[in-house]
């Protein structure tokens, strides 16, 4: 409590006061959200607040420019929106809160809480598009990361700093899965984005980790679905910004973003609603560049030493793996892994598909023998799959693949290598030693 204090006391003696004279324009037009103000010149991401006349005060967020007047979109409801009603700017455009006032709290994409405590203090900011730095001034990515998750790290191993998505559709299991990772990982700092997530998984999320030990080290920026378009990307750019604020110091940081597809949801919406015309499926250019960008933000830093090992969960609309935001992260990702709903189906948790899951550090932070050893496991997982139907129906006849026998023999044991409990932590020697013994024979 004291080093906060200390903390604060440091940012108020070298904040600027800002001594400008207040401006404001008027509201002259409003069609489905967008807000045309004229006789105000605000930056693109800057605040400004919209006086009702009765007492009540909204908020919008600049967007773009058209024909002179300034494009809003409102962070809110606009029942209560009138013309000619006086727009003043608020706040520092381009910039976020940030700072150690937000661990173990619960905030919304303003910084706001959502936990029912006090408000977060703090002046440190950060700018909302992060700090751009040259490609080699990343550091590589030369350790393990410990998910927690036996299957991810034998067979898909991670390393600190690593960009990884979870890709599947709806209903098999991946809230679960980063449920599991949030609470198992190895990491100083864990910042967790629930951006268009049902208002129900928020608080079911919240009430699981913001308590006990865990809760000093954990940050939620969490925007749920019926909240605007603009407020639920500004919730990305929040808990990207805390995790790089973090990584600053020299922390090891898990960002968890759920999910890369409603973020790109509400930069489609940003993007239609400015005239911008739709390319795939629907998804103007902006949209899809919007998560590229973000992606980049996450990495190791050279100069900090410190790290953001970053979760994306990716929703694959109707199981569709070639859908624009899947594919598109699948080709700026540094690995994915894959959810199949037969294996759900099946009854086999969490549902990883091992042989469409990939890691592409693995080889770099694991050892040659860990990798073979991962490798024949997925061969026999493949042999056993692809022959699954002739199994069932009776026609493969045994010996006369040495691969598919070999399949056939381990499948149990597999199926329960594969297999875990909520509530169960396996760490990265626990998971390799687990390897070893179910393959360490089979070579």
């Amino acid at each position: 409590m004291l080093r906060q204090f200390d903390a604060m006391l440091g940012e108020l003696a070298g904040a600027a006061v800002d001594l400008s004279p207040r401006r404001f324009g008027r509201i002259s037009a409003c069609d489905g959200g967008l807000v045309e103000i004229s006789g105000l010149a605000m930056p693109i991401g800057g605040l400004c607040r919209i006086d009702d006349g009765k007492g009540a005060t909204l908020t919008a967020e600049v967007i773009g420019f058209r024909n002179g007047r300034t494009m809003a979109m409102m962070l809110g409801d606009s029942v209560l929106l009138r013309p000619g009603v006086p727009v003043r700017p608020e706040g520092r455009p381009g910039m976020l809160p940030v700072g150690e006032a937000f661990l173990g709290r619960a905030v919304d994409g303003l910084g706001r809480p959502i936990d029912g405590g006090g408000p977060v203090r703090t002046l440190a900011e950060w700018p909302a598009g992060g700090k751009r730095t040259g490609a080699l001034d990343r550091a590589s990515v030369r350790e393990p990361f410990d998910t927690g998750i036996r299957a991810i790290n034998a067979l898909t191993t991670c390393g600190v700093g690593q960009r990884i998505g979870i890709m599947a559709g709806s209903g098999v299991g991946k809230s679960v899965l980063i449920d599991m990772i949030a609470h198992g990982a190895a990491a100083d700092v864990v910042i967790v984005g629930l951006i268009g997530e049902r208002a129900r998984e928020v608080s079911d999320f919240v009430a699981r980790h913001m308590r006990g030990e865990a809760a000093a080290r954990t940050v939620v920026v969490a925007v749920p679905a019926d909240h605007a378009a603009n407020l639920r990307l500004r919730g990305a750019l929040l808990a990207t910004s805390l995790a790089e604020h973090f990584r600053a110091q020299g922390l090891r940081v898990l960002l968890i973003q759920d999910s890369l597809t409603r973020i790109a949801h509400a930069a489609r919406e940003i993007g239609v609603l400015l005239g911008e015309p739709g390319a795939a499926r629907g998804y103007p250019p902006s949209a899809l560049s919007t998560i590229t960008k973000l992606v980049e933000r996450a990495g190791n830093s050279a100069e900090s030493g410190g790290s953001i090992t970053a979760i994306y969960t990716v929703l694959a609309d109707g199981d569709d793996q070639n859908d624009p935001v899947v594919d598109t992260a699948r080709s700026i990702l540094d690995g994915h892994i894959v959810l199949s709903r037969e294996l759900a189906q099946r009854g086999q948790y969490p549902a990883i598909d091992v042989g469409a899951s990939l890691s592409r550090v693995m080889n770099d932070v694991v050892s040659p023998q860990q990798s073979a050893l991962a490798r024949r496991l997925r061969a026999l997982v493949s042999a056993y799959e692809s022959n699954r139907d002739l199994l069932l129906m009776g026609a493969y006849r045994a010996g006369a693949d040495p691969l598919i026998d070999r399949g056939i023999a381990l499948h149990p044991q597999i199926a329960e290598f594969l297999k875990q409990e909520t509530d169960q932590r396996v760490n990265l020697d626990q998971s390799v030693g687990d390897l070893q013994h179910l393959l360490g024979h089979d070579q």
